[in-house]
Order: C-alpha cells, then structure tokens, then sequence
C-alpha cells in the first residue's frame, strides 16, 4: 500500500494550483533608459516562496552612483507586498525602468492577471507600473517618492503551472 502511494505521487506531475507558493523566485533591482546598457544591475536573490518575507534587500554598493534602496518583500500564495525599510526615504531615480525583477522558475506563462491592491498601497502606483512577461514580473518604480513603512500590495492571479 506505501509503495503504491509512492509510486503514485512519483507518477504525478508537482503543480502549483494557482499559486506562488513554493516556487523558487529570483528578485533583483534592474535600472536602465537603454535595455542593452543597463545604469544597475543588482546581485539579485532566488529563495522558494514560503511563510514570512521572502527578501530583506539592502544597499548593495552604488553602480554608475545609483544603489539599492532597502525594502522588505513578503510574497504569498497569490499576493506580493514591498515596504520600504526604516531609515530610508527620498526619490527613485528616473529612468525608462527603475524597479524591481521578479523571475519564478517555470517554463510556463505564470500570471493571468495582476492588479494593484489599492487599500493597502501607500505610494502612487498605476497599472502601467507592472508588467509581466511569461513568468517574470516588472514593477518600474521610476521616479517615484517614498518614506520609511510605506509600500504596495498586488494581488496576483496565477496560472496552475508545474513546480521547476
């Protein structure tokens, strides 16, 4: 009976069921006004999407005078949250993109839909901020000012694609 249940789950596919739970994601900082000759590149991170906040970024040394500005990622089943750090505040740079990559590890097209959750945003965010492209996401943050707890909440809906 125990190797038929093994044997079974071996046979079945790993999926997701819609969410971003458990699946490995890099995020990284990416500025740039020409694709081809990025301003920053950052390091980036990849952990598995699980209870509690994903990434706690901090600066990571300046590039062409430009550096990370520290926030806190807390990513769920089907929501992404970013707040900005104690001890920071000012205005991002303005550039063709200055944000945030979020790549998840899957061949699949991952995001059905992507919307800004406009009770818990604290900062001016539109939708053309966010842009999704098979499984990454882009949040450009060109220009825009921020304060120490402030942040933005988007809810995610995800597709049911197999876990990478």
């Amino acid at each position: 009976m125990i190797r038929a249940l093994f044997l079974l789950l071996l046979a079945s596919p790993a999926m997701a069921d819609g969410t971003l739970e458990g699946r490995l994601v890099n995020f990284s900082v990416l500025v740039y006004d020409d694709p081809a000759r990025p301003i920053f590149v950052g390091q980036g991170r990849t952990v598995q999407v699980g209870q509690g906040v994903e990434f706690g970024l901090d600066r990571e040394g300046a590039q062409n005078g430009v550096d990370v500005v520290p926030v806190a990622v807390d990513i769920s089943p089907q929501r992404i949250e970013v707040e900005f750090l104690p001890g920071v505040q000012g205005e991002l740079l303005t550039a063709a993109f200055n944000g945030y990559v979020l790549h998840f590890e899957t061949d699949c097209a991952l995001f059905e839909k992507v919307g800004i959750d406009r009770e818990f945003t604290t900062m001016a965010m539109t939708d053309a901020d966010i842009q999704t492209e098979v499984s990454t996401l882009f949040i450009n943050m060109s220009g825009k000012t921020f304060v120490p707890g402030q942040g933005f909440g988007l809810n995610v809906q995800v597709a049911d694609c197999p876990l990478s």
